[in-house]
């Protein structure tokens, strides 16, 4: 179903793909006063759950990038807007980016989709509420889309609605666009943040990970094959890549999803714009503005929420979004 002919016309002041991911993430302050619960997983381990409650008995539940958190703006920002109008919010933290590592020698990755059906059955199973809204952003994107599509229509009917935004869809193929001269900057800075956790635990698990020449990584194919794919289960990268990419699960979708991918976004490859899954899928709804960035989409509305809050409000509750 329907390719969204979008009215995103982007910032006047800021339209370049890399300054709309770069100016939000760091210069965007939203405050918002969460209150902490810790999630025990069925393996023993845990997830952190920040909410925002006020009765409702409607819940967002929201799913950070790639070593983001509950504490990224873009989570905060969504936070805000929804419970602004209405909602109670769940900002999850995948596991070891809440700010404590997490127990076990696994942690997360773009195909978690197991961490996030306990999630959602624990937030079902514990609050009194009567609809549940999902968005995940970015690599919590990919990942919620493999779960809806996996699950197809065994989720659960108090799930009505869901959206991702700036989602490496096709994760091969998108890891190849982060190793590009043009996009050094941010794979260090994913680098440094993902060295720094697992020398962590090659100290909680001795002998478990050899972080030997771990400096000499530059690219994702080369961290994931070295870390993910076996700590995870999976023979190397091209596996997990494979067996994780959400694209493969779109045309499976069971309820109305949004996706929104930016053409500028410096993330995504052209493999992760699923226009004819979407002709395909009356469940698929698909928007490429050409503007954005990742997880930007920085035209402030009115109390500065941004255009992305905004649309995904309107897919969840107004009859006329199309």
């Amino acid at each position: 179903m329907p390719v969204i002919n979008s009215s995103f016309s982007g910032n006047r002041f800021c339209n370049n793909g890399h300054a709309e991911t770069i100016i939000p993430a760091l210069f965007r302050k939203v405050e918002i006063a969460y209150k902490r619960e810790r999630m025990t997983l069925a393996d023993g381990d845990f997830i952190d759950l920040d909410w925002q409650k006020k009765g409702s008995k409607k819940v967002l539940v929201l799913f950070h990038g790639l070593e983001g958190s509950s504490q990224s703006q873009y989570i905060k920002g969504f936070s805000r807007f929804f419970y602004d109008k209405g909602f109670d919010t769940c900002a999850v933290n995948f596991r070891s980016c809440s700010g404590e590592i997490n127990k076990l020698l696994c942690s997360y990755n773009s195909g978690v989709s197991d961490d996030i059906e306990e999630v959602l059955f624990h937030v079902s199973k514990n609050n009194l509420y009567d609809e549940m809204y999902l968005c995940g952003f970015s690599l919590g994107g990919n990942a919620l889309l493999k779960y809806l599509g996996e699950q197809s229509n065994n989720v659960s009917s108090l799930i009505k609605r869901a959206a991702a935004f700036s989602v490496p869809i096709d994760l091969a193929a998108s890891s190849k666009v982060l190793a590009s001269q043009a996009n050094k900057v941010y794979m260090q800075r994913f680098l440094n943040s993902l060295n720094t956790k697992i020398k962590q635990k090659s100290l909680m698990f001795p002998g478990s990970i050899d972080v030997k020449g771990i400096e000499k990584i530059k690219t994702f194919g080369e961290w994931d094959s070295k870390f993910t794919a076996p700590i995870h289960g999976y023979k190397d990268s091209s596996d997990y890549y494979a067996k994780c990419n959400a694209l493969q699960f779109l045309p499976h979708l069971g309820i109305p999803t949004l996706l929104v991918n930016s053409k500028n976004d410096p993330f995504l490859s052209a493999s992760c714009f699923p226009y004819k899954e979407a002709e395909d899928n009356a469940k698929l709804y698909f928007e490429a503005p050409i503007y954005g960035g990742h997880v930007g989409f920085s035209i402030s509305m009115p109390n500065g929420h941004y255009w992305s809050e905004k649309k995904c409000f309107d897919f969840f509750v107004e009859n006329n979004f199309i």
